[in-house]
């Protein structure tokens, strides 16, 4: 029996607005850990590996995000002892049609034709076996040309969702986010279902798609890609289209492009999915598929609720109680705390637009920043002095760098650190410190087999992260 090549595509490029502050620009939604011992991104990429059978052929998974994500990307599938197939890395946002038909050359490559199954990487399912059924039955569709997306059917009226008007097993319409009546009608005619932002097709039969309905994102994402470049890494290949060129790629989803133009023209059809889907689109979600007590309250960390209902509490670094609350949330990071109505969840993206236009640093970072080496953690600043918490991973190093503005003082807490200093090379353990002054060229690396910490010391004029000027970098960050 003749198998079908299957290569999973997961869009991971998104930014999670709606869950601020947890999820933040450098740190999303789908590379956080909301629901068991995994990340919403390691989620999708394990349900994929069980996609494969006797008639199915799976291949490592394509990534598709952003350049600052890269290494998340890496770190996360190096837990599951995964490599993909290649992180193909977007320069800017370009939405969800450019970023599929970037996925659609790269499969195209190899001279095949696989069945891309194209799924979002922050979504949550409750069961896996239900959920690989439905794929393997949209796949084979797909075998046969079809465009095969996949719907929810909905348990209440969701006014959050787009929907789709199925006739039978085909897709008759594609529906605009309803208001609160026509929900209402939807879920009462028994024949819509949510827009789940899945879908499952052979690659040319996408990229046929995109030159009928909209060949000037199909000739520019060409244009980017001719001009692509590749790092390989270990354990992992970025692709990384022209920046140029992609970025005047138009800025279209998969929808717009082209699943709502093709009922009653091309054979798009539907296939249900009934496996305790949620797309953790807000808190409200968040609650939905949390565990609660008799009361209806769920609560992550260090968190008491007291005389309270339907509450949703989220404590990462510190105790939070919440006395006499009803149908509230309640999130807590080191260095904001939200309070918000669960049924106006889906604006907290305002706050986060608030934070943007006033260039505040918590609109896209964590108090605790993730870089390819480890972690810094801000513990204090004020005028003219920052101090950081530096780990840095057993066999890695920063960059070789200099400052204009600043002086650093390092002092060892745990590990062995080699320090460049200068033209100078030395080796520090515990309680030893040293002094890095203004304008010297200085690494920090670790040799040793156990994280290393130090407690860094900044003092300058200036202390914004962008004074740094790379010579050599380990991870592609200094200039060529």
């Amino acid at each position: 029996m003749m198998q079908t090549q299957v290569q999973p595509v997961i869009m991971a490029g998104g930014s999670g607005t709606r869950l601020w502050p947890l999820s933040r620009a450098g740190f999303p939604k789908q590379f956080l850990v909301l629901s068991g011992n995994t990340s919403l991104f390691q989620q999708a990429v394990a349900r994929l590996q069980g996609l494969g059978d006797e008639a199915t052929l799976v291949a490592p998974p394509l990534v598709v995000g952003n350049e600052e994500h890269r290494f998340l990307v890496l770190d996360q599938l190096r837990e599951l002892k995964t490599e993909p197939g290649a992180v193909i890395l977007e320069p800017v946002g370009r939405n969800t049609a450019p970023a599929v038909t970037l996925a659609a050359l790269q499969a195209l490559e190899g001279g095949g034709d696989p069945v891309l199954v194209v799924v979002s990487s922050d979504q949550t399912v409750t069961d896996g076996a239900a959920y690989t059924q439905a794929l393997r039955s949209a796949v084979a569709m797909a075998a046969e040309g079809a465009i095969t997306i996949l719907g929810i059917a909905p348990d209440r009226p969701e006014t959050g969702y787009g929907y789709i008007r199925a006739d039978g097993s085909k897709v008759a319409q594609f529906v605009e986010k309803p208001d609160l009546a026509t929900a209402e009608k939807y879920v009462a005619a028994g024949s819509y279902y949510w827009n789940a932002g899945m879908f499952v097709l052979r690659a040319s039969v996408w990229m046929a798609a995109l030159d009928r309905f909209r060949p000037d994102i199909a000739q520019a994402c060409r244009a980017a890609w001719q001009a692509r470049t590749t790092d390989e890494n270990p354990g992992a290949r970025f692709v990384r289209p022209a920046k140029a060129e992609f970025a005047a790629v138009p800025s279209e989803s998969v929808d717009y492009a082209v699943m709502e133009k093709c009922p009653g023209v091309l054979d798009i059809r539907m296939q249900p999915l009934a496996a305790g889907w949620n797309d953790l689109g807000a808190w409200e979600a968040v609650w939905q598929v949390a565990e609660k007590d008799a009361g209806g309250n769920a609560s992550v960390g260090d968190a008491i609720v007291s005389d309270s209902r339907n509450t949703l509490v989220h404590a990462t670094s510190r105790l939070v109680s919440v006395v006499g609350m009803n149908d509230v949330v309640v999130v807590e990071t080191p260095d904001a705390v939200l309070v918000a109505s669960r049924e106006k969840s889906q604006d907290v993206k305002n706050i986060v637009n608030q934070l943007g236009r006033e260039q505040r640093g918590e609109h896209a970072l964590h108090r605790k920043v993730h870089r390819p080496w480890g972690w810094y953690d801000g513990i204090d600043s004020g005028p003219r002095h920052q101090v950081k918490r530096i780990l840095v991973k057993p066999g890695a190093s920063l960059s070789l760098q200099m400052h204009h503005h600043r002086a650093e003082h390092w002092i060892v807490v745990s590990g062995t650190a080699e320090v460049t200093n200068g033209d100078k090379v030395i080796m520090l353990t515990e309680n030893q410190s040293t002094y890095i002054p203004l304008g010297q060229t200085h690494r920090l690396a670790n040799p040793g087999k156990v994280p290393l910490e130090i407690i860094e010391v900044q003092s300058g004029s200036y202390l914004g992260e962008d004074d740094i000027v790379r010579f050599e970098d380990t991870y592609g960050r200094a200039p060529k």
